[in-house]
Formats: structure tokens, C-alpha cells, sequence
């Protein structure tokens, strides 16, 4: 039984590897000719492009993980069953069972190099990826979730941020504070705060009006300190959607939002996404085992990767469609992030059982 994980280890990793180069190629020429038609805006030359293209690969490998691994594992079993070679595995006494666990220990090395890229490699590289782009264009990331930009609490404050710069400096913020009355104590205006140290930014050309019951005054400081919870870790979300942030960075945001008493469905979802996603990666390859049993009457192998192709596609659009509904309706995030799973485990099990009755 080694010697079969062995062989089909390598038939299968050969296989994924020759997938994955040509689902990055692909993708990485739709990113290049996306990103030339943007290219000349301020400093952002060829060469800019081609980094931008580079850095973002990391993020289509861990989104593509899934996709590859089924088509490529398709791939493989295909070819071999064609040859008749899983025939002789097969009757030399190699069980369903026996094929599962081949599959499941040649699928953990793959889910470990997921769960590298998705944590360790993807969301640094396209952090860096779009703080590049956006400099290299000189420009600042304007925040449209309201028009007049986000809103975020901090305690017994509520901060409205216009504009936020690649190396997450703060253009344009307001510090509205309260008492624990609730009622309006001061309002902080700054044209720029810049991160000095854990809970300490430092604001310029800051103009402070202060409520009190003996009436309004209001000052004109050059600079000044403010103390908040707020990091450019947590405001990284700013520059790169959740589904691209790490599930540590995911957590200490939701953490945050849940101090706040602040709604956390999406980010709860996409934490436990990053979590699960890369287990896809044996269901994709249980998935894969039914078109082990290859017939030339059924088809020819074309037929079988198409088959592959769709599924795989399937899995990634429904799971993201899915979480989109999740966020959108407040449903269980650990539900809304395993739903596809679930139900491409429950097919491969449903094609496992007929192919073997057949």
C-alpha cells in the first residue's frame, strides 16, 4: 500500500503542478492586461506592473488551491485508470477504503501548503501589492462606505476617517467624543494622524471644540497625541477586503468589532472560510476518486477534466455566493463557511457508493 501512495503521490503532484502553471499563467495575463490599461497614471510604469502582477500570484494560488487540486487529481487517476493501472491496484486487493486513505495522506502536505499561503504568504503580499500600486499612482484610498467615509467606534468615541494613505496614515479624521451620558463632551478635527506606538497616534493641524455647560470653545494646536485601541492592523481592512486578511488579523478584528458592539457577520465568515478552505482540498480529491472508474465507452478524458472544471469552478463561486447571502441574512458564519464542503463531501460520497455499486 506505500508503494501505491507513493506512485499516486507522485502522478498526482505532477499533475496539480502542471494545472496550477497554467491556471497562473492564465490568470496573471488577465491581471496584466487589466492593470496596463491603468498603467501611466502617475509614476505607474511597466515595471510597477509587472511587480503588481507578481505580488498578487500568492492570493490566485491560495484561491485556486481547490480548482487545481480537482482538476489536476482528475488529471492523474484518469490517465492511470486508462492505462489500466488502477485495475491492477485494485485486484491485487487495494480497497475503496485503502484508495481514500492514499488520497487523504497525499492531500495533507497540500492542505499544510494552504494553509502557508493563505496565512503566511497571501496577505502580506497583497497588502504590500496594493500600498505599492496605490503610491506608485500617488494617490489615497477615499473609503465609500458612507460618502462621507467610514465610521468607526473606539470606546466612548466615534471616529469618521475621509481618506487613508498606503502606509496607513489617516487624512481627514474626526474624534467625536462622548460622556457616559452620551452626550457630545468634544470634536476632534485633524488633518492628518499618523501610528507612533500601540494605542498612540499623533495628530497635525488639529482644531478641538469642546461642550461644556458654561458653553463651546474651541482651539488651534499644530500637533497632538491620541490615545486609541485603533492600529493599522485593524485598519488594514481599508486597503485589502477581508477575504485576503489573514484568519489572525480576521479574529483580532472581529474581537474589536464585538468590543464595539458593531456587526462582525462578514468577518466572522471570512475568519472561518480561511479556516476551513483548506480542508476543500481533500474533499476535492475525494471528489476526484469516481472518475478513477474510466470507461472509453463513457467519454474520452477531455470529457472527464471538463467535468473537473466545472465542478471545481463550482465549488469556488457557490462558496462565495453563499458567504455573500450569510453576511447579507446574519447567518451562522461557521454554517455560511462550510455549507459547500458539506455538500461536495456528501456528492463525493453519493458518486463514491455509485460507482462502487456499479
Amino acid at each position: 500500500m506505500k508503494l501505491l501512495t507513493r506512485y499516486l503521490a507522485r502522478e498526482i503532484y505532477s499533475s496539480i503542478a502542471l494545472v496550477f502553471t497554467a491556471l497562473l499563467m492564465l490568470f496573471s495575463f488577465l491581471d496584466l492586461i487589466h492593470e496596463l490599461s491603468v498603467m501611466g497614471h502617475g509614476n505607474y510604469s511597466l515595471g510597477y506592473v509587472l511587480l503588481y502582477v507578481l505580488l498578487t500570484v500568492p492570493s490566485h494560488i491560495y484561491d485556486l488551491f481547490p480548482v487545481a487540486i480537482l482538476i489536476g487529481a482528475i488529471f492523474a487517476l484518469v490517465q492511470m485508470a486508462a492505462n489500466s493501472e488502477l485495475v491492477v491496484y485494485r485486484s491485487s486487493g487495494a480497497s475503496l477504503r485503502q484508495m481514500v486513505k492514499a488520497l487523504f495522506r497525499i492531500g495533507l502536505p497540500l492542505v499544510l501548503l494552504s494553509y502557508f499561503c493563505g496565512e503566511i504568504l497571501a496577505p502580506p503580499s497583497e497588502r504590500m501589492a496594493q500600498s505599492m500600486r496605490l503610491k506608485a499612482q500617488n494617490s489615497e484610498v477615499t473609503v465609500k462606505e458612507f460618502r462621507s467615509g467610514v465610521w468607526v467606534k473606539d470606546a466612548s468615541s466615534f471616529v469618521n476617517v475621509k481618506n487613508v494613505l498606503p502606509d496607513t496614515s489617516l487624512l481627514n479624521i474626526s474624534i467625536y467624543e462622548f460622556d457616559e451620558s452620551y452626550h457630545l463632551r468634544a470634536i476632534t478635527a485633524a488633518k492628518r494622524a499618523t501610528f507612533v506606538e500601540e494605542n498612540r497616534w499623533q495628530l497635525e493641524g488639529v482644531t478641538q471644540t469642546s461642550f461644556s455647560k458654561q458653553g463651546t470653545s474651541v482651539s488651534n494646536q499644530p500637533g497632538m497625541e491620541w490615545h486609541s485601541v485603533l492600529n493599522p492592523d485593524l485598519l488594514s481592512v481599508l486597503l485589502v477586503v477581508p477575504e485576503q486578511m489573514s484568519a489572525w488579523n480576521l479574529y483580532h478584528y472581529v474581537q474589536h468589532l464585538r468590543d464595539n458592539h458593531q456587526k462582525t457577520a462578514r468577518y466572522e465568515i471570512a475568519m472561518w472560510t480561511k479556516l476551513v478552505y483548506p480542508f476543500a482540498v481533500l474533499v476535492m480529491l475525494l471528489l476526484a476518486l469516481p472518475f478513477a472508474a474510466h470507461h472509453r465507452r463513457e467519454g474520452g478524458i477531455s470529457g472527464k477534466i471538463f467535468m473537473g472544471i466545472v465542478l471545481g469552478l463550482s465549488f469556488h463561486f457557490l462558496g462565495r455566493l453563499f458567504a455573500s447571502l450569510g453576511a447579507i441574512n446574519d447567518w451562522q458564519p461557521l454554517l455560511s463557511a462550510t455549507a459547500m464542503p458539506i455538500v461536495f463531501s456528501i456528492l463525493a460520497a453519493g458518486m463514491l457508493w455509485r460507482t462502487e455499486r456499479r
